[in-house]
């Protein structure tokens, strides 16, 4: 159960739509907003400043990262497969943007785990910070992958 990917077909395609929008698209890597080295959609894992990657090395960097974040992610829920797919895929785009210790750790992921997934969506609203303090963007990212959480319970 916890090894399969649901990053296929529209799910697949809603992941990085969601994701690719919210991190934006930076080709040369810069510090984000605590001082990482980041380029591509995000991406911090092994990136020093100065490197630089084509927009398709980023698309497949972000749809691989995605995959190993989604594994992580099903790691820690009881039944993946009951999320509804575009609950799901918030809780991906969650995933990807925290890593999946703190998705593990969080009280997304044991809602989730109980089965209360609208409960699940409110908590993940709660990451909203980084560097102790707010983030506005992550604030606006938070608000959109609720409404696109809650609509997935419809």
């Amino acid at each position: 159960m916890g090894r399969k990917s649901r990053l296929a077909g529209t799910v697949g395609v809603a992941a990085i739509a969601l994701v690719g929008a919210w991190e934006g698209l930076r080709l040369v890597a810069y510090k984000d907003v605590v001082g990482v080295p980041t380029v591509c959609y995000g991406e911090t894992y092994g990136v020093k400043m100065g490197d630089r990657h084509t927009k398709a090395e980023c698309d497949a960097m972000l749809l691989a990262s995605l995959k190993k974040h989604e594994r992580g992610m099903r790691k820690c829920l009881k039944n993946p497969d009951a999320i509804p797919p575009k609950s799901y895929v918030t809780f991906v785009s969650l995933t990807y943007n925290i890593g999946v210790g703190a998705f593990c750790r969080s009280t997304a992921r044991k809602r989730l785990n109980s089965g209360d997934y609208k409960g699940a969506c409110n908590a993940a609203t709660w990451f909203n910070k980084a560097g102790g303090r707010t983030i506005k963007g992550l604030v606006n990212r938070r608000t959109a992958e609720h409404r696109m959480c809650l609509e997935g319970l419809k």
